[in-house]
């Protein structure tokens, strides 16, 4: 499994630098996914995480990558939607935004849960929602920066595509995409880390 994981990690980050749009918004989008990759190899033996906390973070760094391509406004995967709905914009980094709560809300609560730094319950539930906020928010604050410092890759990294509450329809998708993951898939991660604790006892 792991050796699927980053074979299809490394493929598509390979077809995703190869001629992207915009090289600076490549590397502006696609560092998260690149830093990511750096920290699971680096706690791989010490803190492995479920299969379901693996996947889900595969997954965010696809999405990363697609939208560093193309940047975000013209990514292609969403066009038929875009003409079915008659949506004015290419909605695709709401995708990207709503990744942002659902895959951190699973990553944070894992690293809570199994340090038994939060006991479960509800106060697990909004302290992880608050930490994906919190993400969020950090995010938007980086691209007003890479905004300030770089205009031209400022348009293309921002993705507002002329929407102006588009800071705040953001860090709404991640709010909506971390109590979705916590909802949906609260009892399936419970197991898996049950299990993962009985195979890897302190």
């Amino acid at each position: 499994m792991a050796a699927l994981w980053v074979t299809v990690y490394f493929a598509t980050l390979i077809w995703s630098v190869t001629h992207p749009k915009d090289t600076l918004t490549w590397l502006l989008e696609v560092l998260p996914a690149m830093i990511a990759f750096v920290l699971l190899a680096a706690t791989r033996r010490r803190f492995p995480f479920t299969p379901l906390a693996y996947f889900l973070i595969l997954i965010h760094c696809l999405i990363l990558m697609i939208g560093g391509h193309y940047t975000y406004a013209e990514v292609p995967l969403l066009d038929p939607l875009r003409d079915y709905f008659g949506w004015q914009r290419n909605n695709y980094d709401k995708l990207g935004h709503l990744a942002q709560g659902f895959v951190p809300a699973i990553v944070a609560r894992e690293i809570l849960i199994r340090n038994a730094i939060v006991a479960q319950g509800k106060w697990l539930f909004f302290i992880v929602v608050c930490i994906c906020l919190a993400i969020s928010a950090l995010y938007e604050l980086i691209e007003w920066w890479v905004a300030l410092v770089s205009e031209e890759a400022a348009e293309a990294f921002l993705g507002t595509q002329g929407y102006a509450w588009d800071t705040q329809s953001d860090m709404a998708y991640a709010l909506i995409g971390a109590i979705a993951a916590l909802a949906l898939l609260g009892r399936m991660h419970d197991r898996q880390i049950r299990k993962l604790s009985e195979e890897t006892p302190e």
